[in-house]
């Protein structure tokens, strides 16, 4: 007969069991070590490794299933919801729940068979051992049963959270629907409010548009009535009536206004006056001084009749003159019938005289140079950059003309200018007061826009600009910025006051 030894039982449970199902946890992965002794006696190989007993793997088993049990509640998620914790992630993890208690129940039933399967493999052992060892098959076998019972316990509960995530998920979808609604809703209500702001905004430009007419229809108040109004402000201001006073300051500010337009409208009619005066005595001159008398423009001298000498074989001299004509100042080099007024000629009058035959002719314009629309503020906002760049084509060096039309590069800078093609530098020199800048004194209708530079003795340039516009801020801009170094910047034999 056949001995049993002591540890027979344990051996059992870590080598027999395990090998019932490939989805148990083995103990050990190999067969047990053991030889048959005298009189048939099993003497097992001593193991290194502890061997763990067959409550311990129950117990660790069960431990794993309560762990695997533990989830967040169907129904405090619930409570959460109504009480505003969960919006839009709530669909999101009404999802992940139902998706959870699939793998539940997937997981449930695998656990089933397991224990089945155990149950199986120690209901076979049990005939097998007797003694201790039985006793502990059986109490393994109850204990399995137990878990038997309470997984169908947790399955019942399975079933009820599915429930109620379902629940959840209806509830949630008919949630988002409902906010859905409500964001069209809102977004309708929008859209009415909007047309409806649009609607105010046109009725109030319109009703600006009509006061401005209106405003401009009351502008036409005679000379007295102002006075009037100025001396019962003056009266009202000195009796200590505030409000009074400023209803009165904005009606001056108005009247102001309309009398600098008034004022804007002589000065022009005065000009179209003298212009009228000039073609009544043209009868007796035999040249005139043609084109808009104003910066970014040019002056032509054209002949009246087909007797008049040729302008080519007389003497032609431009001259400055100041508003009052106290002053005339010769313009050095405006020795051509075309003349394009510079920044220097702003407020002035200019004069040509022609002398043929022995006689002299003087032609005046009509009225000062007046400046060119805009030119101001894009002169200001050029002077907030360190260094302003600007197209230019050099048409003529040193007198001689110059027969590339290739791009140049003009900078204006703070303290000196510089002349560049691509990366090579032309010409570049501080400002100095061998240095002279000026617009071009003749050269056809292209005078307006081109300007001299002469860099310093012995080189110079006169250069060609895109626009009149650009040429004349370039000469505004040097001169400006020269003058902050103390140096007058213009033209040869100019003698404009310092800072014009």
């Amino acid at each position: 007969m056949t001995r049993v030894g002591r540890d027979f039982g344990d051996t059992m449970h870590k080598d027999a069991v395990p090998a019932v199902s490939a989805d148990v946890t083995f103990a050990s992965s190999r067969f047990p070590d053991y030889k048959i002794g005298p009189n048939n006696q099993i003497v097992e190989a001593k193991l290194d490794q502890k061997v763990l007993s067959m409550k311990e793997v129950v117990a660790r088993e069960t431990a794993q299933l309560l762990e695997q049990q533990k989830r967040l509640s169907v129904r405090d998620l619930a409570s959460k919801f109504e009480k505003g914790e969960y919006t839009a992630s709530g669909l999101a993890a009404a999802a992940k729940l139902s998706e959870e208690a699939k793998l539940r129940e997937a997981a449930s039933l695998e656990k089933h068979v397991l224990l089945k399967k155990l149950r199986d493999a120690l209901e076979s052992l049990k005939g097998r051992v007797a003694g201790r060892n039985k006793d502990d098959v059986e109490e393994a076998i109850s204990m399995v049963e137990a878990l038997a019972v309470q997984l169908t316990q947790r399955e019942g509960e399975l079933m009820q959270e599915k429930a109620e995530v379902k629940k959840l998920a209806n509830f949630l979808k008919q949630a988002s629907e409902d906010a859905k609604k409500l964001v069209d809703e809102e977004r309708a209500f929008a859209r009415a409010e909007i047309e409806n702001a649009k609607a105010a905004v046109q009725r109030v430009e319109e009703a600006l548009q009509e006061q401005e007419r209106t405003s401009r229809a009351s502008g036409k108040q005679d000379l007295e009535e102002l006075m009037k109004e100025v001396q019962e402000a003056r009266r009202i201001k000195m009796l200590h009536q505030p409000s009074k006073v400023m209803d009165m300051e904005h009606e001056l500010r108005a009247l102001r206004a309309q009398l600098t337009q008034k004022s804007e409208n002589s000065l022009r009619l005065q000009k179209e006056l003298a212009i009228s005066k000039r073609s009544l005595e043209k009868s007796s001159q035999p040249y005139e001084l043609d084109g808009p008398e104003a910066l970014g423009s040019y002056l032509r001298i054209n002949p009246l009749s087909d007797d008049a000498i040729e302008l080519s074989t007389c003497s032609i001299q431009w001259y400055r003159l100041s508003s009052d004509g106290a002053s005339k100042e010769l313009i050095s080099g405006a020795i051509k019938s075309v003349y394009a007024p510079e920044p220097f000629d702003v407020g002035r009058f200019l004069q040509a005289d022609i002398v043929f035959d022995g006689q002299r002719l003087t032609l005046t314009t009509a009225g000062p140079i007046d400046p060119a629309a805009g030119l101001g503020s894009y002169v200001e906002a050029l002077v907030r950059k360190h260094d302003i760049e600007f197209n230019v084509v050099i048409t003529q060096m040193n007198g001689v003309n110059h027969l590339s039309e290739s791009i140049h590069v003009f900078h204006v800078g703070r303290m000196r200018i510089k002349l560049c093609k691509g990366k090579t530098t032309i010409s570049k020199e501080y400002f100095s007061a061998s240095m002279q800048l000026c617009g071009v004194r003749g050269g056809g209708n292209a005078a307006a826009q081109a300007l001299f530079w002469q860099v310093k003795h012995g080189l110079s340039f006169v250069l060609a600009f895109e626009s009149e516009r650009e040429r004349n801020a370039a000469i505004m801009l040097a001169r400006r910025f020269a003058f902050d170094c103390n140096i007058m910047l213009a033209g040869p034999d100019d003698r404009a006051p310092l800072g014009t």
